[in-house]
């Protein structure tokens, strides 16, 4: 059982985010932006770190871009996945430029559950 932040602004996708998460018996625990994310990250109990973090890219206050970036400067080790669907700005690919700064793998909105711990899985094992 791994322990899951989950930083997306999007209630729908978060909540599916952390029932798909918490049904296949990981801790998981959500943040509706990078400022939240962070705060959720850094505040976790002695001994029981953040195992893995997937990301929304675009968010307000701030995005996955700067979180991913903030995480791994004081977490060079730490798995991250980042996630879009490009919003407002879905002809904008950010994904390439999310592995680019850390992340271990990306993900496109829409996806499914399946899809979602195939990912987490191939992640928390590499």
């Amino acid at each position: 059982m791994a322990s899951v932040l989950i930083v997306d602004d999007d209630d729908v996708a978060r909540a599916v985010l952390l029932r798909t998460l918490t049904m296949a018996g990981h801790e998981a625990v959500g943040a509706r932006d990078g400022v939240e994310g962070m705060l959720r990250f850094r505040d976790r109990p002695a001994g029981h770190p953040v195992d893995l973090v997937i990301t929304d890219i675009f968010m307000p206050n701030q995005e996955g871009l700067a979180t991913i970036m903030e995480l791994r400067r004081g977490a060079p080790a730490l798995k991250i996945i980042a996630i879009s669907g490009g919003g407002a700005r879905a002809s904008l690919d950010v994904l390439p430029v999310a592995e680019a700064l850390g992340a271990h793998r990306t993900l496109r909105k829409p996806f499914t559950p399946a899809e979602v711990m195939a990912v987490v899985g191939e992640v928390l094992e590499g």
